[in-house]
């Protein structure tokens, strides 16, 4: 090193460290490039020749295999920076200034440190101080070069990568169900039919089940599990199989690979601050129609393009965040994520009211959305009369199109049965391979070779296990799966427009709601406030529109009210009659509620006080006494008589609730009186009345 250089390390430098900063951008040139690596180590001598103790001579190697581009991901460079800042750095050591950071932003601050600190640079080039004009210059003009040189080199790599996509040669990881057989053979499918059979049955579940937890649902109830191919680490190129994740669904549904398209630029890399303010990378999936490169019938498929788009509809349909129709959910609702409202076109949404939910209406808060000053809602129809008319509609719109239709399920169940039971034999017959290979490699070693006969034989015993357990799967797959299609449910089918009622009869709410998804597109509802109907369109899968008008139903406090008729006959029997006789007379006449229920005494009671209708009051026979006329009759209190009653001295009766006691007076009972009042000193001899002044 040139003594002009040399001259600048003053003995206050080689008071303080002297570190040496390694680096190499990626794992692959550690492990290959090792010359580079070798060559940054031996700095170590550099730093010696220059005056600094071996004990003050510090290597920070943390960043091997990482890149330069940001100062955030690197620990060793943030420790150096660290070290820098309280002033214990004399040197920093490194083969070229790209070593230190490919970022001028991170190096220019790097580099201002070092000057506030007089900390010295030094490169394979000579020793730079920071403090001189001309040493910041020259290493200003490096770290620019540098921050060049790596976008010119990532450019060039890019074009080539696009130019070889562009043929369909540059070659990446493929997804499980592809493998590239050789350097030069092109793509083909995965060889062990096992694979293909797990990735076709992925497709046919989700058509059945129309989401991709009803496909991962459909394998945990089997008890399958699902292919994964390693890269990279020590697992690099093996096959693992594990259970089916609802991530890993959508991955399949939603690569265009499997349809035999190479696609090249799906994702796009961009660069984002975290809450750390660490910059960090995310890949972000690109529109179609800005992919780089789509080259179709470029290997071969498991589904068609068609399928693959009708795929993606049906992932759509079943987000429940976005302004869709949504799966068959949960509730009562049969038209949930159908209803839209035709007075501002959203979807409408369903809210359960009543004890315990049991009412249901559609609702748009379309105004809420927007934040209008009123709060209102467009329109809020109570759900059962809207339900009950679409289905009628699917009755009478039953054809023999729909039969055929049916038929068609019917026959993707029943291959959906084989192609299960083929990949329950493929994986029977795979374990059974592996057994009997353990077996036969048992079977070769000498018996005498016991350090090799105890390894085979316990790969042997794990072997026969694992096919043990993957016969109780097999038979608990089968158990779960319940009854296979028979040929006479398809004979059953073929009669579907006659069987159709009892059929929805007997499903489930699930089944009965993508029944519902299967045959009708969405459900407008149009009920203008005041008016007194209600306008249903209904638009078909086929695109074919109805249109339906229905009485608009009336609120609760509307339903529960009786009818004029049943308040003039209850005021009539009023008249002659007790509440508990009125009831039994509106019972038998098979007049119910508005509820639908039988009418009791506490209803016919509530009638009564709600539209100010006096109950009947029979008048006493006329040899009974009421309360008043026995006390006057002995001279006593009403309180007197009414404690006589309660002890049974004289006897009385009510002839309905609410009425007055009647009282029956003989001999006997005067006698029994008369005794009471001259046993009583208070009764006997009242007390004297106050004179007046």
């Amino acid at each position: 090193m040139a003594a002009w250089a040399s001259s600048k390390v003053q003995p206050h430098h080689q008071e303080r460290l002297a570190i040496i900063y390694v680096r190499q951008s990626t794992m692959a040139q550690v492990q290959h490039h090792r010359e580079s690596t070798e060559r940054q180590y031996a700095l170590q001598s550099t730093a010696t020749s220059l005056g600094w103790p071996p004990d003050r001579v510090h290597i920070i190697d943390r960043d091997l295999g990482l890149s330069g581009t940001q100062a955030t991901t690197r620990p060793g460079f943030q420790d150096l920076v660290a070290q820098v800042s309280i002033g214990r750095v004399g040197a920093i050591f490194g083969l070229e200034i790209s070593r230190l950071a490919r970022s001028s932003a991170d190096l220019q601050r790097l580099l201002q440190l070092c000057a506030l600190f007089d900390t010295l640079v030094v490169d394979a080039d000579g020793i730079y101080d920071l403090r001189q004009v001309n040493d910041r210059l020259i290493l200003g003009f490096k770290g620019t070069m540098s921050e060049a040189e790596l976008s010119v080199l990532h450019g060039r790599l890019m074009e080539a990568k696009e130019h070889k996509a562009a043929k369909g040669a540059l070659r990446f990881p493929v997804p499980v169900g592809y493998v590239w057989p050789d350097p030069t053979s092109p793509l083909t499918l995965d060889p062990d039919e096992a694979v293909q059979s797990a990735i076709r049955d992925v497709f046919q579940l989700f058509a059945t089940t129309g989401t991709a937890y009803g496909v991962v649902k459909a394998f945990g109830t089997q008890h399958r599990r699902f292919p994964k191919r390693a890269y990279g680490g020590a697992w690099a190129g093996e096959l693992r199989w594990g259970p089916l994740t609802h991530s890993r669904v959508l991955g399949i549904l939603k690569n265009p690979s499997y349809t035999g398209t190479y696609v090249f630029g799906r994702y796009h890399s961009t660069k984002h601050l975290d809450a750390a303010g660490r910059i960090v990378t995310r890949s972000t999936v690109q529109p179609r129609e800005q992919w780089l490169v789509r080259i179709p019938d470029h290997h071969p498929a498991y589904i068609t393009w068609a399928q693959y788009e009708e795929n993606q509809r049906q992932l759509r349909q079943s987000q429940t965040n976005a302004v869709i129709s949504g799966p068959a959910r949960e509730g009562q609702s049969l038209l949930q994520g159908l209803v839209i409202c035709g007075q501002c076109g959203r979807r409408m949404s369903v809210r359960y009211t009543g004890n315990g939910g049991v009412e249901r209406h559609y609702e748009c808060k379309g105004r809420w959305d927007r934040l209008e000053a009123d709060r209102a809602t467009c329109q809020n129809l109570r759900g059962e009369p809207i339900d009950a008319a679409v289905v009628d509609a699917i009755f009478a719109a039953a054809t023999p199109e729909y039969t055929t239709i049916a038929l068609a399920a019917w026959d993707r169940l029943a291959d959906q049965w084989a192609a299960d039971d083929r990949h329950w034999q493929l994986a029977l017959e795979r374990a059974q391979y592996e057994a009997d290979l353990a077996q036969r490699q048992y079977d070769a070693t000498d018996p005498a070779n016991r350090l090799v006969a105890r390894t085979l034989e316990a790969r042997w015993n794990t072997k026969l296990v694992a096919l043990q357990e993957r016969h109780a799967d097999y038979q608990a797959a089968i158990a779960a799966r319940g009854q296979a299609p028979a040929p006479a449910d398809r004979e059953f089918l073929a009669r579907l427009p006659d069987t159709l009622p009892l059929l929805w009869q007997n499903a489930s709410l699930v089944d009965r709601k993508r029944l519902l998804r299967a045959l009708i597109e969405d459900v407008t509802l149009d009920a203008p406030r005041g008016c007194e109907t209600v306008r249903v369109g209904i638009r078909w899968r086929s695109q074919r529109t109805q249109s339906l008008t229905l009485e608009r139903p009336q609120p609760p406090w509307k339903r529960r009210r009786h009818p004029p008729e049943t308040i003039e006959r209850v005021r009539q029997l009023a008249q002659k009659l007790p509440d508990l006789a009125i009831a039994d007379q509106l019972n038998a006449v098979g007049d119910p509620t508005p509820d639908g229920r039988p009418f009791t005494r506490s209803a016919v009671c509530s009638i009564r006080l709600a539209h100010h209708i006096a109950a009947f009051r029979p008048s006493p026979p006329p040899e009974t006494w009421t309360v008043p006329q026995c006390a006057q009759h002995f001279g006593v209190s009403p309180g007197v008589v009414y404690t006589w009653i309660q002890q049974k001295v004289v006897p009385a009766r009510k002839w309905g609730p609410g009425q007055a006691w009647a009282i029956t007076l003989d001999g006997a009972t005067e006698k029994r009186c008369q005794a009471w009042i001259m046993a009583s000193p208070h009764l006997c001899h009242p007390r004297p009345q106050k004179e007046e002044e």
